[in-house]
């Protein structure tokens, strides 16, 4: 609001505006979650999936896309986890350390998959490499 100029020994003055800045919310990503609990196969062998059915995404997957992955499981360090696009790259999020004997996987990884169309179905790749420890996918999801 302006306030009137005053006269003031010949001169006049106008007290300054002030404008507050328009608030503005950052954009959210969209997410996508599959909360199907998938076993892992223990020891060498078999890797699992956990999939994604990605739609109503224009263009190409971000740059900066994150992936929220939670697995249980009795040593992390046996594990591989591979991030599969809809047209079969795959993007390495950890590979397995037999020096992390923690117990799951509770990670956001970022992953460039610009170069990837959005829609279609995303794979999470879990891999057990070492025997005797045991888990299952508890879930993930992308946040485009």
């Amino acid at each position: 609001m302006r306030a009137k100029a005053t006269e003031l020994g010949g001169g006049t003055t106008t007290p300054p505006t002030t404008t507050t800045p328009p608030t503005t919310t950052p954009p959210s990503g969209r997410v996508f979650e599959n909360t199907n609990n998938i076993n892992i196969p223990d020891s060498p062998g078999a890797a699992v999936t956990s999939d994604i059915a990605v739609s109503g995404i224009s263009g190409n997957a971000p740059s900066t896309l994150k992936v929220d992955v939670n697995i249980k499981h009795t040593w992390r360090g046996d594990l591989v986890i591979d991030l599969i696009a809809p047209d079969g790259s795959a993007y390495r999020v950890k590979n397995s350390s037999s020096n992390d004997s923690a117990d799951n996987v509770v990670a956001t990884y970022t992953v460039n998959a610009s170069t990837e169309v959005a829609n279609g179905t995303w794979k999470l790749k879990v891999q057990d490499i070492a025997r005797y420890d045991t888990g299952y996918i508890d879930n993930f999801k992308l946040t485009f």
